[in-house]
This record gives structure tokens, sequence and C-alpha cells, in this order.
């Protein structure tokens, strides 16, 4: 009698397991099909403003395919916002610092918006020269994080995806891929980690507030 209610009571632990594995594998395949679209059209709109204020340039024959850009810059870029996304929450986990602060969609929205203000200051204000535009953004790429982030993870994890990214764009641009008007900073311009620095920690508060959301759907269903 005992042996056979401890295996029904295993198998209904095993399939709740493995329903709730199942559950938080879809959701974070879900959420990554998210950031990826995000980070793409967020890349395509923003490297074409780049474009048309003739901060980047590409060979003729690249700007003969869709939309005037290279096609695989948006996609390059919905990758690393899904991986990064995906990885703010987990850091978080891991670090024992639940991110508490400002949580509400208002606040990734307005996040948002000044990451695509930071953005667009690159490409149209004039300065006397480099070193005051990059003085600048560095400002308000730091402004933007203590705004909106604080934490220590949302800080490494900006500073790694600034380094990172821009070594891939030195290479990049070393090879002819495409290049930069007036570069400063070897084969790039000097003020390209703080745009990346802000995207990460944007990109990131995107992935905590659907992290977050998520585990208030689950904890909504557990008390069902």
């Amino acid at each position: 009698m005992i042996p056979g209610m401890m295996s029904i009571i295993t198998a209904m632990l095993g399939s709740a397991y493995g329903s709730l594995h199942d559950v938080r594998t879809a959701n974070l395949i879900r959420r990554g099909l998210v950031l990826f679209t995000v980070g793409a059209f967020l890349a395509l709109v923003l490297n074409l403003l780049q474009i048309q204020r003739n901060v980047t340039l590409f060979p003729e024959e690249v700007m003969t395919t869709l939309l005037s850009s290279a096609w695989w810059i948006p996609p390059c870029c919905g990758t690393g916002a899904a991986v990064i996304g995906l990885l703010y929450p987990c850091l978080d986990s891991h670090l024992g610092e639940p991110h508490k602060f400002k949580r509400e969609w208002a606040s990734v929205m307005r996040c948002i918006a000044v990451f695509v203000g930071i953005n667009h200051a690159s490409a149209k204000l004039d300065f006397a020269n480099n070193v005051q535009l990059s003085l600048t953004l560095a400002a308000l790429s730091l402004g933007l994080w203590w705004t909106f982030d604080r934490s220590r993870s949302g800080f490494g994890l900006g500073i790694t995806t600034a380094f990172l990214a821009t070594v891939i764009t030195q290479l990049l641009v070393y090879n002819g891929v495409y290049q930069y008007t007036s570069p400063d900073f070897l084969y790039v311009r000097s003020w390209l980690p703080c745009i990346f620095f802000s995207g990460g920690v944007t990109v990131g508060n995107i992935g905590r507030q659907l992290a977050m959301c998520e585990l208030i759907g689950e904890k909504q269903q557990k008390k069902q």
C-alpha cells in the first residue's frame, strides 16, 4: 500500500516538475523573441538615423540592400539584445539582488526614450571636438543607468556590453564592412562605447521587466 502511494506521489511530483519546466522554457523562449524583436527594431531605426547624418558609411553595394542598410545589423543586434536581456535577471538572481528599483513599464518606456535621445544626440549635436561629445554622452549614459537601474549587475553588464560591442565593431570596420566618418578612437568614434553601454542598460531593463511579469503570472497561477 505504502509503496504504491509513494510511486503515485513521485509520479505526480515528476509531472508537476515537468509541467513547470515546460512553462518556464516556453516563457524563456517567448521573452527571448520579444527581446530579439525590440533589439532588431531599435537597431534598424537608430542605424538609419546614423546613416542619414553621415556618421556611418556603407559601400554602395551594401546601400542597395533592404531599407538602405546592411541586412545583418538588425538580426545581430536582436540576438545581442536577447542575450543581454536574458542575462540581466539571471545575474540579479545569482547575486541575490532582486531588482526592485522603478519596476514598471512606464519607467522602461522612459528609459527607451532616453536611450533613443542619446543616440540621436550622437548623430545630430555639433560640438567643438569629439572629446566634448564623448564626455557629454558618457555623462548622459551614466545618468541613464543611475536614473533607471542603479544596480551593480546592470553597471557591470553595461560595461561588458560596451567593451565587447566596441571590439566587434572595430573588427568589422578594420575588415572594411563599413566605416565611420572622422574616426578618433582607432577605427571608430570615441563615443561609441557610451551608446553600447546605455543600450545594454536599456535592453537589460526590458528583460528584467519581462521576467518580473512572468514571475507575477506564475504566482497568480499558484494562488488559483
